[in-house]
């Protein structure tokens, strides 16, 4: 019953006409006034923000915001993280290409929309990687990588917090989303960037086919997520991680087997 009534709730919110309404209030400069309360209500620092407060003009400006270089350094690991967010699950693909996320089972043939690129991932690694309102919605290279495709699938978003996961309908496998598949040193792995509720923003800052570890490459204009995929004995994560903990851009993920 809990979970009918959440997607009863967002299903009825959650329109074209509300994400035109939301989208347009965060771009005009009425939103600007705004910003102050919105540090305060998520506990933003503003000490890593690369541009004065009072240079933004629209709380879509903050919210995309940038931060300054020197304040993500790149750790020297093969995969280091793409967002600052927290690791919500992490580890090996089961039955094949099945994977667990907060209750909900998922199979990679339906988040990436084609089975001949799922079976390649067959028993490999996967991490979920969600970022709050309150996270920096830059994206960032996981590893020093070549585009071998990229593409998107999905129209409609649900949240992807906590709530959104247990109790929305396949969030991850059925939201709008950007999927990029590298060609690395250690073999290939999937980025896949999914939009979040109301607004299905993901924008490329990279539009050539070389990434570079620790680069920027788009952002969420929304709190999102980002699935990383590894192939079979491709990588190791670090021993350390745990499901729950809080991560940085560039901070280590992985490493060579």
């Amino acid at each position: 019953m809990k979970k009918y009534l959440y997607q009863r709730s967002i299903e009825l919110t959650n329109g074209a006409f509300t994400s035109n309404l939301i989208r347009q209030f965060a771009k005009s400069p009425k939103s600007r006034r705004f910003i102050p309360g919105y540090i305060k209500t998520y506990q933003i620092s503003t000490r890593d923000i690369e541009e004065p407060l009072n240079s933004f003009q629209t709380l879509h400006d903050f919210f995309v915001r940038k931060l300054k270089t020197a304040s993500r350094p790149i750790s020297e690991s093969v995969v280091v993280s793409p967002v600052d967010g927290k690791i919500e699950i992490a580890g090996d693909l089961k039955e094949g290409t099945q994977f667990l996320v907060k209750g909900q089972h998922y199979s990679l043939e339906d988040l990436l929309g084609d089975q001949a690129l799922a079976e390649q991932y067959q028993n490999g690694k996967y991490a979920v990687l969600y970022l709050s309102p309150a996270d920096y919605h830059r994206i960032h290279s996981p590893v020093n990588g070549k585009v071998k495709k990229q593409f998107i699938r999905g129209k409609k978003s649900y949240p992807v917090n906590a709530a959104g996961l247990q109790y929305g309908k396949s969030p991850l496998s059925g939201n709008y989303r950007m999927i990029t598949e590298l060609e690395t040193e250690f073999g290939n792995m999937l980025v896949v960037k999914v939009g979040a509720m109301f607004v299905n923003s993901i924008k490329l800052t990279e539009t050539g086919n070389d990434w570079k570890k620790g680069s920027e490459v788009g952002y969420f204009s929304f709190g999102s997520t980002v699935v990383l995929f590894f192939e079979e004995n491709s990588i190791k994560f670090v021993e350390d991680m745990s499901n729950g903990q809080r991560i940085k851009v560039g901070e280590t993920l992985g490493n060579m087997v």
